[in-house]
């Protein structure tokens, strides 16, 4: 199988390649020099690579920048998909595509102790940028019923080593390093840590993203999670129990948000292919520290 691979540079795209090319597909590659939003570009891309199939990860991908800058959300999220897709229905009509959305588009909290998600759940977003994610993902549904073959992703919070600090588990780890290593002043900025979500090692979810690749797979809609709940509290204290930090820990208005409590069902994504997590949380997150520890060693150096 050939593989496209929009939005490559970026976190999840990195460990995707990677998990691509271990398991021998022909992986091609764009990022920013192809832009997404441009119908022309893409065709073009396609008609060079002729891929069988294409996992559209190029998006703007953070809830706090979307509300800071809508319309850029909307155009990278919503028209980049709309062009991928008419691209593909011109150039590329028998290839699988993979729409990587978010857990997000089911929007308000749900009450605490309430059942797993499943993909019937309406979608309520919320935001800019779950309701950009919606609406790529009713384009997805209309390319479908139009004869391609698209899958829709709903992945729910994955974290793992290269992730940004703009994310909960990257920031407090990030932080428990700098103070680790004498760079911070022992005093944690945190959100809210009522929450409740549904973590997942990264390297799961690309090996979740290439099952979902298969022929044999079903074009449908699926739930990526661990279907387990974990309080924001608990990923605090187990990151810093790992590193052996004692700090302060201070509520950051900025970084406040109302607390939720999402937790996804993924029987539908393990029934079809089999897939099942493999990575323990607290492996993830001392991982997650050692990678922040060797930036921070690459800064001083």
């Amino acid at each position: 199988m050939h593989v496209l691979v929009t939005g490559a540079a970026g976190f999840v795209g990195g460990h995707l390649v990677a998990s691509l090319e271990r398991q021998r597909f022909r992986v091609t590659q764009t990022d920013r020099e192809v832009d997404v939003t441009d119908g022309d570009a893409i065709r073009r891309c396609l008609r060079t690579s002729r891929p069988t199939a294409i996992v559209h990860l190029a998006a703007q991908s953070s809830v706090a920048a979307s509300i800071q800058r809508p319309h850029e959300t909307y155009r990278l999220n919503y028209v980049g998909s709309l062009q991928l897709l008419a691209a593909v229905e011109d150039e590329t009509p028998d290839a699988r595509v993979l729409l990587v959305g978010s857990s997000d588009c089911y929007g308000p909290p749900m009450a605490i102790g309430a059942r797993p998600i499943r993909e019937d759940a309406p979608l309520r977003p919320q935001n800019p940028y779950s309701c950009s994610k919606a609406a790529a993902e009713i384009l997805g549904d209309d390319a479908a019923q139009r004869g391609l073959d698209v899958v829709r992703v709903r992945s729910f919070t994955h974290i793992g080593p290269g992730q940004t600090d703009r994310f909960v588990a990257s920031s407090f780890a990030r932080q428990i390093v700098e103070i680790e290593a004498g760079r911070r002043e022992p005093r944690l900025a945190v959100g809210n840590l009522d929450s409740v979500r549904d973590f997942l090692d990264v390297r799961d979810v690309v090996r979740a993203y290439a099952r979902l690749l298969e022929p044999g797979v079903p074009a449908d809609t699926y739930n990526v999670c661990s279907g387990t709940g974990v309080p924001i509290q608990s990923l605090l204290d187990q990151l810093l129990a790992l590193a052996g930090v004692q700090a302060e820990v201070v509520v950051d208005p900025a970084r406040y948000r109302e607390a939720d409590y999402q937790v996804g069902d993924s029987s539908r994504l393990r029934s079809a292919t089999g897939w099942q997590p493999q990575i323990p949380l607290r492996d993830t997150l001392a991982e997650l520290l050692d990678w922040w520890r060797a930036e921070i060693d690459r800064d001083r150096s």
